[in-house]
């Protein structure tokens, strides 16, 4: 329903299989895992937050300490559907809760299109970076991560 308003809801593809992780995701498309963009859940002084990122990269923690003034805090998985408005595995940046504040990692910027997913466990759409930037409607680009 989201995706609708850009007119990309016939863009979503859907699996047969699980795309719940990088791995599955690059499988199922088959393509480089850091095409897939990923989504992790994070609570910082109480509020939800999504970062996505390129899917080759992870969490530098001395990054997200300068960023955002405390150490990073995944949001427990029993904790990410209430909160987010999607379930593990289908964590996107698109029809998220009103409070969710969304952030989008400057690793999304090396690649000409990436995968995120679209709220399900076997679900993806192909955008590039100024596409998933307008639909996600982040609060701004970080640089927060490092190579896996």
């Amino acid at each position: 329903e989201y995706l609708k308003s850009w007119g990309k809801d016939e863009e979503i593809i859907e699996f047969d299989v699980s795309s719940a992780t990088v791995e599955l995701a690059a499988r199922a498309l088959n393509t480089e895992p850091e095409r897939i963009a990923k989504t992790l859940s994070f609570i910082k002084d109480d509020v939800p937050i999504l970062i996505v990122t390129a899917g080759n990269m992870k969490i530098d923690n001395k990054k997200y300490k300068k960023e955002y003034g405390s150490k990073a805090h995944m949001l427990p998985a029993d904790e990410v559907k209430e909160l987010i408005g999607h379930e593990v595995g289908g964590v996107c940046p698109f029809g998220v809760k009103g409070n969710v504040e969304i952030y989008l990692d400057v690793s999304l910027k090396n690649y000409d299109f990436m995968y995120p997913a679209c709220g399900s466990s076997n679900s993806a759409i192909k955008l590039d970076y100024k596409e998933l930037e307008e639909m996600a409607n982040p609060l701004k680009w970080v640089d927060v991560c490092k190579q896996k």
